[in-house]
């Protein structure tokens, strides 16, 4: 272990010091403020060695250099990308986790430490390169999250979303453990870059390889609730605090669908007609049930869950195409929903009172009476995710589009745009309710006393999504230079 590598590896450095200061504050010093400090301050410090770390990477020879940190770690432009990702989703996260702990009784601070090694190992998924790494880096962040989950003792639906998440997502580990060492008793190797070589050669046909990788396409599509591995995600979204379904719905998905590009790009799945129709089937089931049902949902919390899934439905167009523009595309998409599915639980958070979340519909009724910014970001959310103009979430479908048609897979793209306008139903159903005359509202919502640091988080996202809606470009640009690559 060289300084380089030190430098290289800097992020995930500081954020395991970090989890190690605050357990020991939490220790000696249980205050809630100092722990949400220090928890910022690592995450942070995290962001800011990102420079320290692309510095490294800088060569003469190439806008970005490459380099292999053991067999189990690959640090690039692409990984670095991502973790700034990650990293700015995990602040939002603990930014909204503050005040929301702060009205629930009991102990708090020991929900950071767990968001913390959450943030860890999702950011080790995005420089692993090794089943090992790979693995180990997922156990971290599902461990934690089941935790995460089910942290509000005192309200059952919680501790049932931790134990369904808990039984459902071993189940899915066991897939993926041997979906790794089939390919590996074929292959011979376990580096992604190995595979990939071999896939380079043609020899990515047996049959242990092929049932192998649908192994670990079935842990994958757990990860991202892709139907019909979906089944648990709205009870879990439903059951789980705010600000762990927040961190779940970006920091945990998008570490995910980094590992996916990581692993799978490589290997050209487009000339592979078992997992092209694999992943095709995966899509155009996800697009259809996750919209379908959440045509009639009453609960918000649910509503995104199902919008999720047909979110990830949607990414997997752009993921089956080919070409740089691939890659830009789902990385984009990925950005955009992580800040929109962000905002829409950042109000969810602001709203939720020491007894329950503020899940349902009737929650929301006549708000924009009561709160009209909060009513007018929460809607500017729905509207992203929807993908209507002026959003990010239009550029980032628009992109889909674009990559799906590029490659010629037509059937997926008419799918994706037949299952937008099933979505903008359920979408405006909630935006309808929230500008609904107080008359007409069954349950008045009482908003809660949030901090000013809620509405700096709020406002500050809200933002972001509407500037990339009008000047995407800077972001367009900047992820096509960094994932051709990959």
């Amino acid at each position: 272990m060289t300084t380089t590598f030190l430098f290289a590896l800097l992020p995930l450095i500081i954020l395991a010091l970090t989890a190690i200061v605050v357990m020991l504050a939490i220790a000696f010093w249980r205050r809630h403020r100092l722990i949400v400090a220090l928890t910022l301050l690592g995450q942070l410090s995290a962001l800011a060695s990102i420079a320290s770390a692309a510095h490294i990477l800088v060569d003469r020879a190439s806008p970005y250099a490459t380099l292999q940190v053991t067999p189990l770690l690959f640090v690039d432009s692409f990984a670095l990308l991502y973790t700034m990702a990650l990293l700015i989703a995990g602040i939002m996260v603990t930014l909204f986790s503050n005040s929301y702990l702060e009205r629930h009784v009991g102990i708090s601070e020991e929900f950071y430490l767990l968001l913390l090694l959450a943030h860890l190992g999702a950011t080790a998924l995005v420089f692993s390169n090794h089943f090992a790494s790979f693995f180990l880096a997922l156990e971290l962040m599902s461990v934690s999250l089941y935790a995460m989950i089910a942290y509000v003792r005192g309200n059952p639906l919680n501790i049932e979303a931790g134990i369904k998440y808990l039984v459902l997502s071993s189940v899915a580990s066991a897939f993926l453990l041997f979906g790794m060492a089939l390919v590996y008793a074929d292959l011979g190797v376990m580096s992604f870059t190995g595979i990939a070589a071999h896939a380079a050669g043609g020899t990515l046909s047996g049959s242990l390889t092929l049932v192998g990788l649908g192994l670990i396409i079935t842990g994958i599509s757990f990860k991202l609730a892709l139907v019909p591995f979906s089944f648990w995600i709205p009870d879990v979204y439903q059951g789980a605090p705010a600000p762990a379904t927040a961190f779940m719905a970006s920091v945990a998905k998008g570490a995910v669908i980094a590992v996916l590009l990581r692993f799978f790009l490589p290997l050209h799945i487009q000339h592979s007609p078992p997992l092209l129709v694999l992943f095709s089937i995966l899509a155009i089931a996800s697009m259809f049930i996750g919209n379908l049902l959440a045509l009639r949902q009453q609960h918000v919390k649910r509503l995104l869950a199902y919008s999720s899934i047909s979110n990830m439905g949607y990414l997997l167009v752009a993921f089956l195409a080919s070409g740089v523009w691939a890659a830009t595309a789902v990385t984009f998409f990925l950005f955009a929903y992580m800040i929109t599915i962000l905002l829409a639980f950042g109000v969810v958070a602001a709203l939720s009172g020491a007894q329950r979340d503020a899940d349902a519909l009737d929650d929301y009724r006549g708000l924009a009476w009561r709160h009209p910014w909060l009513a007018a970001i929460f809607s500017i959310a729905l509207l992203s995710l929807a993908g209507l103009p002026l959003t990010v979430g239009f550029i980032g479908k628009f992109l889909l589009l674009f990559a799906g048609a590029q490659s010629h897979l037509w059937l997926l793209v008419v799918l994706l745009v037949v299952n937008s306008a099933i979505g903008l139903f359920y979408y405006l159903r909630v935006v309808i309710a929230l500008y609904q005359h107080p008359e007409e509202s069954s349950t008045p919502i009482t908003v809660p006393s949030f901090s000013a640091v809620d509405t700096v988080a709020l406002a500050a996202l809200t933002l972001v999504l509407l500037w990339l809606g009008l000047f995407p470009g800077f972001l367009i640009h900047l992820i096509q230079a960094v994932v051709g690559g990959v």
